[in-house]
């Protein structure tokens, strides 16, 4: 009886009913997923932070996008600072104020799953050749006899003295000459781009009984051979005639004096010639 009683199977749960099941002990610390995860994550913040050293950042390229952004919610965002006002001031000179454009955004062609495209694009505006513009009218001390304006194609910059003739004729009758040498001298060191624009009075003729067309031509011509003769490269002038197209017309003045005024040859100066060819578009 004693050996079947030793023999019988029992049962495991048999007499440890009440007995708690103990866990293993825990390790001390945090567990080791969390710092792997917390490498993974440094290091991919050090790669984007290379990134963006590697990056260029362009205002006009960020106003542009944020224009887009705020054009497709309805929405317009202000050019920042203060611009050249088209038009004329009392003085008949360029007034600068806050401007009040909204940022035209770029067209979605321009934009590309790499992001913008590293080329100049359409409208954006010259900031670089302004300033340089700006430092080489300075040099040569034609900054207060000129007139600086800001167009969709670029800058321009209009001499403020012109060269006036006398009626059907081609022979300077006013000139003035520091401004002219001052001229030349810029035109002649610096890689500039000067167009010359000749004009006539109102149904002005020249003695030979040439009309307005081909007696601003004539002056436009000869003005642009004396600056050839003064050194300035032939490639970087550009000759323009209006006839009796653009006379001046002022407020107050006899027919006589504005026929005086229109009887001229101006000068508009650029760092890029509209001539140069451009991307050929499809």
């Amino acid at each position: 009886m004693a050996e079947e009683a030793v023999n019988s199977p029992v049962s495991d749960d048999e007499g440890a009913g009440d007995a708690p099941v103990k866990c293993p002990p825990c390790t001390p610390g945090l567990p080791g997923w969390m710092a792997t995860f917390s490498d993974m994550v440094t290091l991919l913040l050090t790669f984007f932070v290379l990134l963006l050293s590697f990056a260029k950042t362009e205002s006009a390229k960020y106003e542009a996008a944020m224009g887009s952004i705020r054009n497709a919610f309805g929405g317009n965002v202000l050019k920042q600072g203060e611009v050249i006002q088209k038009g004329k001031s009392p003085d008949d000179s360029p007034t600068m104020m806050e401007s009040q454009d909204p940022i035209q955004p770029f067209p979605i062609e321009f934009l590309t799953t790499e992001g913008f495209l590293d080329k100049h694009e359409i409208n954006r505006e010259s900031t670089e050749d302004l300033n340089t513009m700006k430092s080489d009218l300075q040099e040569y001390g034609l900054s207060e006899n000129v007139t600086v304006y800001e167009m969709t194609e670029g800058i321009k910059v209009v001499v403020k003295d012109k060269i006036f003739f006398n009626e059907g004729s081609v022979t300077p009758s006013k000139i003035v000459v520091k401004v002219y040498d001052d001229l030349v001298k810029m035109l002649s060191s610096k890689d500039w781009v000067v167009f010359v624009q000749g004009h006539a009075a109102v149904g002005e003729r020249s003695a030979d009984g040439k009309d307005a067309f081909e007696l601003s031509a004539q002056r436009a011509a000869a003005v642009s051979k004396s600056l050839i003769r003064r050194g300035v490269r032939a490639s970087k002038v550009t000759t323009v005639f209006y006839g009796d197209t653009r006379t001046i017309t002022l407020p107050n003045r006899s027919q006589a004096e504005n026929d005086e005024l229109s009887r001229r040859v101006e000068f508009m100066i650029r760092k890029a010639d509209l001539n140069t060819p451009g991307s050929k578009s499809n």
